[in-house]
């Protein structure tokens, strides 16, 4: 059996909320597997699925970028919430971005490519940033999204400066009509990933693992009733579809009415521009997400210091 340490059980709190007891039961009745874990807790009603697991614990900025139909996402991450507002960091993220717009996402391939303004490569320069700002940084990843006939939209949450901030999306629309419509409501899609995080475009895009993990989970809550099996199988059809309009973007309610689908808002769009509306793809990146941060004690550190 593997052993549930004091950190693992931790960990499933933060995870959950529940408490440390439950946690270590749960851990106990899963052989330490933290997935299964909180499905177990799920199941036995006591916790909400991930609750935390979106927890922001890094610093930097995000980054967008948008040339014609093509737009690029990145992150570079650093210690503090202050070299966020250092114009060098900014203009290193900014160049990165360029850079993945350009070239394209894949990690390896920007960090080799090369800095304009310094002739440096990308992680040369991320080196020097490092020891002339005296933080820890890195660039953690980059995405990019294109539309064939259509318009690329962005939005920026807690915008530090023009197109960097703590949440960046990116939003692929096609369609043969309005492009001043169309970005208008690009922006409000963009806006709505934002704030609402889906998972997916619609329900066929959704991971099918996913899908059936939810399902299960759902099937032994039901049981837990004790209603008949018939019954309990439009009990779970009946969450399962609100499982679906909470990660869905197309299910979801639209924040900018909070009254309509949002598929039914681009199919208002369509209409008023006479032309077919699809929403291709969006990407989200959300600063720190899933980055644990080191929590300090510092009255520890203080008293090892001291000798005590």
């Amino acid at each position: 059996m593997a052993e549930i340490t004091a950190s693992l059980v931790k960990e499933l709190r933060d995870k959950t909320g529940v408490g440390m007891m439950d946690c270590k039961q749960a851990l106990s009745e899963n052989d330490g597997d933290l997935e299964a874990a909180v499905d177990w807790l799920r199941k036995k009603g006591m916790a909400a699925a991930d609750k935390k697991s979106g927890r922001i614990a890094a610093e930097g900025l995000i980054g967008v970028a948008i040339k014609g139909n093509v737009g690029a996402l990145v992150e570079v991450n650093a210690e503090t919430d202050f070299v966020s507002r250092n114009d060098v960091f900014q203009a290193y993220v900014r160049t990165v971005t360029g850079l993945a717009l350009e070239k394209g996402d894949d990690l390896s391939s920007l960090l080799a490519g090369e800095c304009p303004e310094s002739g440096r490569s990308v992680e040369e320069e991320l080196t020097h940033l490092i020891a002339t700002i005296g933080e820890n940084m890195s660039l953690r990843r980059a995405a990019r999204l294109q539309v064939e006939d259509g318009v690329m939209a962005s939005y920026i949450h807690n915008s530090v400066v023009p197109s960097m901030g703590r949440i960046g999306v990116l939003v692929g629309l096609s369609s043969p009509g309005d492009k001043e419509k169309l970005s208008d409501l690009g922006k409000q899609v963009a806006m709505h990933v934002a704030a609402a995080n889906p998972q997916s475009v619609g329900q066929d895009d959704l991971d099918p693992e996913l899908i059936e993990r939810e399902r299960a989970i759902l099937v032994e809550q039901a049981r837990a009733s004790g209603k008949p099996e018939d019954i309990i199988g439009k009990m779970v059809e009946g969450r399962l579809r609100k499982f679906f309009e909470e990660v869905v973007l197309l299910d979801q309610t639209f924040v900018i009415d909070g009254e309509s689908k949002v598929s039914q808002a681009i199919a208002e769009a369509a209409k008023d521009m006479g032309a077919e509306v699809t929403i291709t793809g969006f990407m989200r990146f959300v600063l720190g997400e899933g980055v644990e941060r080191k929590e300090e004690d510092f009255a520890a550190e203080v008293a090892a210091a001291a000798g005590t």
